[in-house]
């Protein structure tokens, strides 16, 4: 922007003024920007725009978690999530218009994929989340403190405009927050990953799953593409030797599947050597689906086995299931 305004033969500066107004003050009308010339504004009215997507619908849980069902200009449809607590508010944004990983137990993936989100496809969600929330003032927890791309997609596949956008939801012009609190989620393309370590900041989290290859062949496909061995390799060294940050490993307990005592002591002896903490997710099985939740008992003695081998682990709190806003959910539909 700095480059597009100086060609323009105006001050690099006013590029940092318009991210400013565009994403600290929620403005999308070029005319309120009061701290740029007339002459400027009326060419920016002329020869820009600032449009973010449609919001086609709205859906609130019991447990206050809300989805947004938004419509792209191509008439392309995407959904994201914000997930109210009590410390913390985090969106759940999307990469892609559906996924091409076909993960066998998310029905985002039984979509398909249709292509990439833009940039500005990808930030605007952060744009049109904070003022939606903005406007919600009975409500204290209404206010974006965490950003995680693990809505629809693969962000790692659509890696420079990723890149782009989280960029920009750590710029202080912006969004301000830290490395700490954006999360890239894939589910292990490994060469990204390794590139992904050298360029960026952003927190990671792996979609693990399974301990070995042969399951995790049958519910990640890309597994067989990048197998364990490699991915696990990428991620002991990831965050380098001196860092104490974690590379967080997603994994969805399914009954019968993949939730036994011996997946667990295998998940320990795959983890060895890596900065990890295990997310261990209820499976958030849909009408249809092959696939059952596990039982609470079954949750806890495999998370017991991952701490008594030192691992840092939770049990994930299952939200907005009512409105199929939970993990593995998201499937933009519009009736």
């Amino acid at each position: 922007m700095r480059e597009y305004f100086a060609e323009l033969g105006e001050k690099p500066f006013r590029a940092d003024q318009i991210l400013k107004w565009i994403h600290q003050y929620g403005l999308k009308d070029f005319d309120q920007m009061t701290n740029l010339s007339k002459k400027l504004r009326a060419y920016l009215n002329e020869y820009a725009q600032i449009q973010p997507p449609k919001i086609i619908k709205t859906q609130e849980s019991r447990d206050q978690v809300i989805k947004w069902l938004l419509e792209l200009e191509d008439k392309n449809y995407i959904e994201m999530v914000f997930i109210p607590e009590k410390t913390r508010g985090t969106l759940c944004i999307s990469s892609q218009v559906g996924c091409p990983l076909k993960c066998s137990f998310c029905f985002t993936g039984q979509l398909g994929f249709k292509r990439n989100l833009t940039t500005a496809e990808i930030i605007s969600q952060v744009w049109l989340a904070a003022r939606e929330l903005s406007e919600k003032k009975s409500r204290n927890d209404a206010k974006i403190t965490n950003v995680v791309l693990m809505g629809m997609g693969e962000p790692l596949l659509n890696f420079d405009n990723v890149i782009t956008a989280t960029n920009l939801i750590m710029d202080d012009l912006a969004y301000g927050l830290s490395k700490y609190r954006v999360t890239l989620s894939t589910a292990g393309i490994a060469p990204e990953i390794k590139k992904l370590s050298k360029i960026s900041d952003v927190a990671l989290a792996v979609s693990l799953h399974a301990p070995n290859d042969k399951l995790r062949d049958q519910l990640v496909p890309i597994n067989k593409k990048y197998p364990l061995k490699e991915l696990i390799n990428i991620c002991k060294n990831y965050f380098g030797k001196k860092s104490r940050r974690k590379i967080s490993f997603e994994y969805v307990l399914i009954k019968d599947v993949n939730d036994k005592p011996q997946h667990a002591k295998q998940l320990v002896k795959l983890l060895q050597g890596v900065p990890a903490k295990v997310n261990l997710i209820p499976c958030n099985a849909k009408p249809g689906s092959n696939y059952q939740c596990s039982t609470h008992e079954t949750n806890e003695l495999f998370r017991d086995v991952l701490i008594k081998a030192g691992i840092h682990t939770i049990i994930r709190k299952t939200r907005g299931i009512d409105i199929d806003a939970a993990c593995g959910q998201l499937v933009a539909d519009t009736t």
